[in-house]
C-alpha cells in the first residue's frame, strides 16, 4: 500500500492552509506486521529450510482447501486435514513462549507438529469404524483424543492466549463433576471415556459446526483477502476513498471511515485493519488537526466495524448462517442496514468534530476518481462478484471460489498488480497463516459447546438468563449485553459468538426475539465488546502508531462507537425491527430505516452536545429522548421522537447561540 508522500497512486500527501505539523516517521509494511503480530499473536520468522517446509505446508493447505471446495470429502475426515494442518502450522510457528528466539524451531515443537498430524491422520483413515465407538472408544481412540484435546488447548493458547483453553478446560471439568453440583446445574457426570469420545470421535465436540464452518467457509474468504491484497486492492480502496470524500474539512475523516469499511471485509480482522490503515493515513489525520488519541479512535472504531460489514463480515457470520440452516446471502442481508447505523454514527461524530472546528481545512492529494476508476477499478469486481454469484443461487464457498478466480483474472490488466506465480504462492501462504488463529479458537469452542450440548448446560445457562431478568424482554436484552460485553473482554469475536449462540440467544428466543435478530444481536455485541474498555486490542495496536496514550484512545473509541451500542435493540425490542433487517413490506422496511437514522442523528447530538453550535442541557435532554424514541420500532413512539426532537431544534434555532469553536481533543 502506498503511504501518505509516496509516489503513483497512492496519496501523496496533503496541501494544508493551516502551518503544517512536521511529519513522523510512518510504519513501513514490515513494522505493520510486527504491530498486528504483537496484538493478536507472535508467530516465529525461521530462516533456511525451515522457511521454506513451513511455507510449503502453508501452501497445500491453502491448496487443499480449494480443491476440497469441488471434491466430495466426508465431514470428519475434511474437518480433520483442516485441523491438522492448522494444528502442526501454530505449533512450529507459534512459540510456547515470548522468551523462546523467533528465528529457530525447538525440536520438542516439531515433534509436537508431527504427533498433531498422526492424531488427525487416524481420523482421516479409520472415521468410518470410530463412528461406530463414540460411546465405547478403544484404548487407540482414548491414547490419541486425549493427545488431540491437549494439542488444541495448546494451539489455543499460544495463538489466542490463556483465557479461552482454561474455560475450555472448566467445562470438561463440569463434565466429569456433574453429581457435585447442586440442584438445577448437576447432573450425572461423564466418564473420561465418554467425553473423549465425544471431542473427539464426533462431530459434536471438536469437529463441530464450529470447526466445520472454518474448513469450509472461514478459510476460503481468508485466502480471498490475501489475494486481493497482494494484488495491490488495499492501496487501490485507500486510494479510492480519499478521492470520493477526502476533500473537505471533515474529508480526512470521512476517507478513514470509508476506507476501513472497505479494507475491512477482505481483511477480517479489527486490528490489521486499524493498523494498515493507521500506517498510512496518520500523518494526513495529523495536519488536519487530529490528536494522537482522536486520530486512534477513529482508526480502532471504523476498523472494528468492518467485521459486521457485508459482503464479507467476520467469521462468526458464517457460524450463523450454518447454524440457523440460511444461505450466507440472507445474513448479508440482515446485516446491511445495522452496517449503515454503525458507520453512520461515526461519520454523524467526524461532521460534529469539523463544524466544531476541532479539525483544519486539509485536501489529500489524491488521485483524481477518474483516473483512478479507469486503471484500478477492476479491484471491485469480484467483491461485487461475491453478491452476484450468491443472488445466482451458488453457495457461499463457491461464490468466493469464482470471486477469486475472478480476482487473479482482473489483476492481469495492469502489469503492477498481476498476481504471477511469486506473488500468488506469497498470497496463499499468508492467507493460510491469517486463517491459524480462527482454526485454533473454532475447534477449542466445538469443545466447549460439545459440553454444552452433552449436559444441557446451554439450556439451565438460559434459564438463569430468564430468571434473572424475570421473564421480560428489554431487562433480557440488558443482561444479555452485559453478559456478551464480559465475554469479550477475554474472548475473541468468534468464540464469544459461538458461547453465547448456545446460552444467551435461546433466552432471547424464549422472550419473543425473533431467531435472526437474536443472533445478530449476539454477533453485533460481541463484536462491540472489542471497542469497549478495557480491552480494546486496536486502540492499543494503534496508539503504536500515534505514540497516543492507549486508555484516552479507548475512551474516545468508545465515545465515537457509542449510539451504535442501542442498534442491536432496534431489531430485537419488538417484532417490528425485524423491518431493520431488511425482512418486511418495502414501506415498513422504509420507515423503519429512516426514523433509525433520525434518531441516530437526534442520539449523536445530544451526546456530543452540538447541533448549529453548543446545544443547552435542557436541548441535549430532548434530542437525547427524542433519538431513543425514534429508534424505538412503533408509529406513535416515531411521532413522539419527532416532537422532542423538532423541539430541541426550535428552541436550538431560537436561542440564536452564535457558533463556537471547540479545541480538538
Amino acid at each position: 500500500m502506498a503511504r501518505d508522500g509516496a509516489e503513483g497512486i497512492g496519496p501523496a500527501g496533503a496541501r494544508d492552509p493551516a502551518p503544517a505539523v512536521a511529519p513522523g516517521p510512518v510504519p513501513g509494511s514490515d513494522d505493520v506486521d510486527e504491530l498486528v503480530e504483537r496484538y493478536e499473536g507472535v508467530t516465529r520468522r525461521p530462516r533456511g529450510p525451515l522457511a521454506v517446509v513451513i511455507r510449503v505446508l502453508a501452501v497445500v493447505m491453502a491448496l487443499y482447501h480449494v480443491w476440497a471446495t469441488f471434491a466430495y470429502i466426508p465431514a470428519h475426515p475434511m474437518r480433520a486435514i483442516h485441523l491438522g494442518f492448522g494444528l502442526a502450522l501454530i505449533l512450529l510457528l507459534y512459540p510456547a513462549s515470548g522468551r523462546q528466539d523467533r528465528h529457530r524451531i525447538p525440536w520438542v515443537d516439531g515433534a509436537l507438529a508431527l504427533l498433531a498430524v498422526v492424531t488427525m491422520a487416524y481420523l482421516v483413515v479409520f472415521y468410518r469404524e470410530v463412528a461406530y465407538r463414540i460411546i465405547r472408544p478403544e484404548t487407540p481412540d482414548l491414547v490419541l483424543g486425549t493427545l488431540a484435546l491437549l494439542l488444541v488447548l495448546e494451539a489455543a493458547r499460544r495463538t489466542t492466549g490463556w483465557v479461552l483453553p482454561l474455560l475450555a478446560v472448566a467445562f470438561l471439568a463440569y463434565g466429569f463433576l456433574g453429581p457435585y453440583f447442586p440442584g438445577m446445574w448437576g447432573h450425572g457426570g461423564y466418564s473420561f471415556s465418554r467425553l473423549i469420545g465425544q471431542m473427539y470421535l464426533s462431530l459434536e465436540g471438536i469437529f463441530g459446526v464450529p470447526l466445520g464452518v472454518s474448513a469450509t467457509f472461514i478459510i476460503l474468504f481468508t485466502l480471498y483477502g490475501a489475494l486481493l491484497d497482494a494484488s495491490g486492492a488495499g492501496r487501490f480502496f485507500v486510494d479510492l476513498s480519499l478521492a470520493l470524500v477526502g476533500r473537505h474539512r471533515a474529508g480526512p475523516g470521512r476517507a478513514v471511515t470509508a476506507a476501513s469499511f472497505l479494507l475491512g471485509g477482505p481483511s477480517g480482522s479489527g486490528v490489521a485493519t486499524a493498523v494498515t490503515l493507521g500506517a498510512i493515513t496518520w500523518p494526513l489525520l495529523r495536519r488536519a488537526g487530529y490528536s494522537a488519541e482522536r486520530a486512534g479512535a477513529l482508526l480502532s472504531a471504523g476498523g472494528i466495524g468492518a467485521v459486521i460489514s457485508p459482503p464479507i463480515l467476520g467469521a462468526a457470520s458464517f457460524i450463523i448462517a450454518e447454524i440457523l440452516r440460511v444461505s450466507y446471502l440472507d445474513v448479508i442481508r440482515w446485516a446491511v442496514v445495522p452496517t449503515v447505523l454503525y458507520y453512520l454514527c461515526i461519520l454523524l461524530m467526524i461532521e460534529l468534530d469539523a463544524a466544531r472546528g476541532a479539525v483544519r481545512p486539509v485536501v489529500a492529494e489524491a488521485p483524481p476518481l477518474g483516473r483512478l476508476l479507469r486503471g484500478y477499478g477492476f479491484h471491485l469486481t469480484s467483491l461485487v462478484a461475491i453478491v452476484v454469484f450468491l443472488l445466482a443461487g451458488y453457495t457461499a464457498a463457491y461464490a468466493v471460489m469464482w470471486s477469486m478466480a475472478l480476482a487473479v483474472a482482473v489483476s492481469y490488466l495492469r502489469r503492477d498488480t498481476a498476481l504471477t506465480l511469486r506473488k500468488l504462492v506469497e498470497a496463499l501462504d499468508r492467507g493460510a497463516r491469517s486463517a491459524l488463529s480462527v482454526v485454533a479458537t473454532t475447534a477449542v469452542a466445538g469443545i466447549i459447546v460439545g459440553v454444552l450440548n452433552l449436559t444441557g448446560l446451554g439450556l439451565k445457562f438460559s434459564s438463569l438468563v430468564l430468571a434473572l431478568s424475570g421473564g421480560q424482554l428489554i431487562p433480557t436484552l440488558l443482561l444479555s449485553a452485559v453478559v456478551l460485553l464480559l465475554l469479550g473482554l477475554a474472548l475473541p469475536i468468534t468464540a464469544s459468538y459461538i458461547v453465547a449462540a448456545v446460552t444467551v440467544a435461546p433466552a432471547l428466543v424464549q422472550v419473543g426475539v425473533p431467531e435472526p435478530a437474536a443472533h445478530m444481536f449476539t454477533f453485533y455485541y460481541a463484536v462491540l465488546s472489542e471497542v469497549s474498555p478495557p480491552t480494546a486490542l486496536s486502540c492499543f495496536a494503534v496508539s503504536a502508531i500515534t505514540g497516543g496514550n492507549p486508555f484516552r484512545t479507548m475512551w474516545l473509541t468508545w465515545r465515537y462507537a457509542l449510539p451504535a451500542f442501542l442498534v442491536p435493540f432496534l431489531f430485537t425490542l419488538s417484532p417490528a425491527g425485524m423491518n431493520l433487517l431488511l425482512d418486511g413490506p418495502g414501506l415498513a422496511v422504509l420507515r423503519a430505516t429512516l426514523t433509525a437514522v433520525a434518531g441516530l442523528a437526534a442520539l449523536v447530538a445530544g451526546v456530543a452536545g452540538w447541533l448549529r453550535g453548543p446545544a443547552r442541557w435542557y436541548e441535549r435532554v430532548l434530542l437525547v429522548a427524542g433519538g431513543m424514541a425514534l429508534m424505538y420500532p412503533g408509529p406513535q413512539v416515531d411521532l413522539a421522537g419527532l416532537a422532542l426532537g423538532a423541539a430541541a431544534v426550535a428552541l436550538h434555532l431560537a436561542g440564536g447561540r452564535p457558533r463556537a469553536p471547540a479545541a480538538a481533543a
